[in-house]
């Protein structure tokens, strides 16, 4: 057996051993496991154009969704363990999640919503396939790849924020939101969230191994501690809010730690509902939205960790490059049909790199763990967003970090990358950022004369955005 290991996974070629590879496996599931957790958070309370939410009910099922998160993370993770031979793993994607709840579902039904996502991940898979990804990579510039990166962690923040009730509405013109209730923190779960928040800041900056995933579990505890000695109770009680009270769930002891899970939610996706629902136009844009985001964020994660690990050419390619992304556009296209939105190359699977994993062996450990993780996912239900969320705020400052990577005096593309990064938590729409940032970049180089640095499908994808803006005066118009 252990003959077998290394003659497949090549693991003394590499330099390492099966050990230093079983241990990586375990410090990247650690690393983010807290997916479970976050994406049914982020998914599930939303409700889509029908008033439904995830999967089909009139009231949010976190366990399904956290079910089939752990499940199509571990496949996906084991196939690019043995197909690929590389240590990434693939989960659900902060910020494409974000991205399909609020952008995208919110036009449509949530299997509308999901077969948008299949469709985005079987194109992915075609431009891989073809090679015509390059093209598409050369069209959007890179600073504004990395506008859209950290956009879309502010975003995230934002969320986050808004979720545990440290920034809220006011209800006035000026301000239109503020901090806490009358610009005061008040109520222990605004608390909880503070002291999490805090937590896993300093778990992070001492570089501790599953810092996210330990601060979720740690500010649990103290979340349940705190609701049996104060009674804060949930923040709506018999219809009428009360602002000091749980925004999610109401923390509390579950009574069992395991059951069956419920894989209700794989297959819950409509190919082509959306057409009829939004339109053609702005279907192209949301796929496209989405396509830019999964496609060029892998591109970046499997160039890192195989530049962390050694495993990258002298261009700077890593090993096995096309099955890597064949892998990922697979991946896409199963986390929409499984329901669960596009799944993705993790740049946490670095973690599992440093502790000295060199093989898809690692990341085999890694799917195994997460497999065995679905039997756990109704825990879930007890976890309250004051909890999770100071997850989202620490993912938008991981995120954030890219920002120095944009050349701020350059106005051709510093405009462009700030109105995608400001736009998008301002307007609570990624796919606005996006936009934005596309018109403007296409306009400056339109009044400098510079039309020769525009990629063709930078005119398609602007002239697109355009309409997109102006959807509502373009329909009555022609009606």
């Amino acid at each position: 057996m252990t003959s077998t290991l290394e003659q497949y996974f090549k693991i003394s070629q590499r330099g390492s051993t099966i050990g230093r590879e079983v241990r990586g496996g375990v410090v990247t599931f650690l690393t983010m496991a807290y997916i479970i957790v976050l994406n049914p958070l982020i998914l599930g309370f939303v409700q889509d154009a029908d008033g439904q939410f995830l999967g089909g009910g009139a009231a949010p099922d976190l366990a399904k969704i956290a079910a089939a998160t752990a499940l199509v993370a571990g496949v996906l993770t084991i196939l690019m363990g043995v197909v690929a031979n590389f240590p990434l793993a693939l989960a659900a994607g902060l910020g494409l999640n974000a991205f399909v709840a609020y952008s995208v579902a919110s036009q449509m039904s949530w299997a509308d919503a999901m077969g948008l996502v299949v469709l985005e991940g079987l194109i992915i898979l075609v431009l891989v396939l073809t090679g015509f990804r390059k093209a598409v990579f050369d069209a959007v510039p890179r600073e504004l790849k990395t506008a859209i990166a950290v956009g879309i962690g502010l975003f995230i923040a934002l969320i986050g924020l808004v979720d545990a009730g440290f920034v809220r509405t006011t209800g006035m013109s000026a301000p239109p939101i503020g901090m806490g209730i009358g610009g005061q923190l008040s109520g222990w779960p605004v608390l909880v969230f503070c002291i999490g928040l805090l937590l896993m800041i300093a778990l992070h900056a001492r570089r501790v191994p599953g810092a996210i995933l330990i601060g979720i579990v740690a500010t649990t505890v103290l979340a349940i501690i705190v609701e049996k000695l104060a009674d804060a109770g949930p923040s709506l009680v018999d219809g009428k809010p009360s602002p000091k009270g749980w925004n999610l769930n109401v923390p509390s002891i579950p009574d069992s730690l395991v059951s069956t899970p419920d894989f209700g939610l794989l297959g819950e996706f409509s190919l082509f509902g959306s057409f009829e629902r939004v339109g053609f136009v702005t279907v192209v844009l949301l796929v496209f939205s989405l396509l830019l985001a999964d496609f060029f964020d892998t591109m970046g994660t499997m160039t890192a960790i195989g530049a962390e690990a050694g495993l990258n050419d002298e261009e700077g390619t890593p090993a096995g490059a096309q099955k890597i992304l064949i892998v990922d556009s697979i991946a896409a296209a199963a986390g929409g049909a499984a329901g669960v939105s596009s799944n993705t190359s993790y740049i946490e699977s670095a973690s599992g790199v440093g502790d000295g994993a060199r093989t898809g062996l690692a990341a085999v450990v890694t799917g195994v763990l997460f497999l065995l993780a679905t039997i756990f996912t109704p825990l879930v239900e007890h976890i309250p967003s004051e909890a999770a969320v100071p997850a989202l705020v620490l993912v938008g400052f991981l995120m954030m970090q890219q920002v120095g990577e944009i050349d701020w005096k350059d106005e051709e593309i510093a405009i462009p990358a700030f109105l995608t990064i400001a736009l998008m938590p301002f307007t609570y729409s990624i796919t606005a950022g996006i936009g934005a940032g596309f018109i403007a970049f296409v306009l400056l180089k339109v009044v400098k004369g510079k039309l020769a640095q525009v990629h063709p499908l930078m005119w398609i994808v602007g002239t697109l955005f355009v309409i997109y803006f102006a959807i509502d005066p373009i329909s009555r118009w022609i009606s």
